[in-house]
């Protein structure tokens, strides 16, 4: 299909794509037993004062979700990690550790298989997270021509989330809480959808890639531009599945205030086994109802019609011929100059030799050399001989470069030099999954 006659991706036309996905209504017994657990942590409440810390828990459990589906999907992975802390067989009172009694024999070992169960749904949600985020990427990557371009966007996307990583690593050895680490987390998240946006906008930086993404389809580019918008094209998206992650987030909110309470309060109060079966069920049903919700948002992600691909949308951009042949007589030199605006920039290259009149000797010189203000010149990549140099580029900072292939050291043969080089800005980070913002 041809980019020109794709539809532009407004909240009526997403409805009509929805309407072929109705999600199914979660079970009556989630809401029942959300309220079911906040009642029992109110009971505990009353055994001993809350902490300021356990008062605000319990205002969360006790409120509004996010409104935005992936700040829920987040939540939902906090909350995982808490009650995985707080099960951790270290940190449970000294009875249920050493197993004083039956009674706390029994607790604990009932405990460990609400730990499994929480511990299986997490690995699902990162993978979840990491799949889609990953389909987004490479989906964009089908924009791009077929050369270094692309693969200083890969390298781009995994320096960049190494240094997320690395603040995240930083927070951890420091010793911060859960909440900051995902305050972070959720930080980085809204970052990627900022720069997503901005790309749709085509503003800064971003204007200059977007020219390296001239097969983007606009309806695609307008689309993201409105991608954080509280009333965009995604608020459909948040109507229509929004309500059920809401009620799967109130659930696993009120399992961890309970955990809390129960388990700080051992020493006054042991568990009841009626209580700690409505615990039992409802992490049962929060991993099934949590699993079943993440399978049907990966389907409708996939199949979205802002998931589509430079070939569906007959872009030609990644293909296009944007080489250029130069004859480099003997004893001389070919020289292009770039000119890098941006601190941190590439400059980037792919060059190979026709073959030429019999005997002709297919490799030639090649350096690149920083050129100051002054004139100066300093050699930053040095002299060598190359039959071909694909897909090869370094980091530089602003100011002029030139790049030169050298045929001096030839008497007689001339060479034909097919080449394209290019001055690439510091690439917009892969944004996480649209089907959640």
């Amino acid at each position: 299909m041809a980019t020109e006659g794709l539809v532009p991706i407004t909240r009526d036309y997403l409805a009509r794509y929805y309407d072929k996905y109705p999600l199914p209504p979660l079970p009556d017994g989630v809401t029942t037993l959300a309220a079911r657990l906040r009642d029992m942590s109110a009971d505990l409440a009353a055994v001993a004062p809350m902490s300021p810390d356990e008062e605000l828990l319990g205002r969360e459990a006790g409120g509004i979700p996010a409104h935005k589906i992936d700040e829920n999907m987040w939540k939902n992975r906090e909350q995982m990690e808490e009650i995985l802390f707080l099960l951790n067989k270290s940190r449970r009172p000294n009875p249920l550790q050493q197993k004083s009694t039956p009674e706390d024999d029994e607790i604990a070992c009932k405990l460990d298989v609400v730990e499994t169960k929480i511990k299986d749904m997490l690995k699902k949600l990162e993978q979840f997270q990491l799949t889609n985020a990953d389909n987004v990427f490479n989906t964009v990557m089908t924009y791009m021509p077929q050369d270094f371009r692309g693969t200083l966007i890969r390298q781009q996307r995994e320096r960049s989330e190494r240094n997320k990583q690395a603040e995240v690593d930083a927070l951890v050895h420091a010793g911060v809480s859960i909440r900051d680490r995902y305050k972070l987390l959720w930080k980085q998240q809204m970052e990627r959808r900022v720069q997503l946006a901005q790309l749709g906008s085509a503003t800064g930086v971003y204007k200059t890639l977007v020219r390296y993404l001239v097969g983007v389809p606009q309806v695609l580019l307008d689309f993201i531009r409105q991608i954080n918008d509280s009333n965009g094209p995604m608020e459909v998206q948040r109507e229509r599945y929004g309500p059920a992650l809401y009620t799967l987030t109130k659930l696993v909110l009120a399992i961890r205030l309970y955990l809390h309470l129960s388990l700080a309060r051992y020493g006054q109060m042991k568990i009841e086994k009626d209580d700690l079966a409505v615990l039992q069920q409802a992490v049962v049903i929060y991993s099934e109802e949590f699993g079943k919700f993440t399978t049907f948002i990966g389907e409708v992600f996939v199949n979205a019609p802002f998931f589509i691909s430079a070939e569906d949308a007959g872009a030609d951009s990644r293909t296009s011929d944007e080489y250029r042949e130069t004859i480099i007589p003997a004893g001389k030199t070919h020289e292009v100059i770039l000119s890098v605006e941006a601190v941190n920039s590439y400059i980037a290259w792919d060059f190979s030799l026709q073959q030429g009149a019999l005997g002709t000797l297919l490799d030639i010189g090649f350096h690149v050399e920083y050129i100051s203000l002054s004139g100066e010149k300093t050699l930053i990549l040095p002299y060598r001989r190359y039959e071909a140099d694909q897909g090869n580029f370094c980091t530089v900072s602003a100011g002029s470069y030139k790049l030169v292939w050298d045929n001096s050291y030839s008497t007689f043969f001339k060479k034909t030099l097919r080449y394209k080089v290019d001055a690439v800005p510091p690439v917009v980070e892969p944004a996480e999954p649209v089907v959640a913002p």
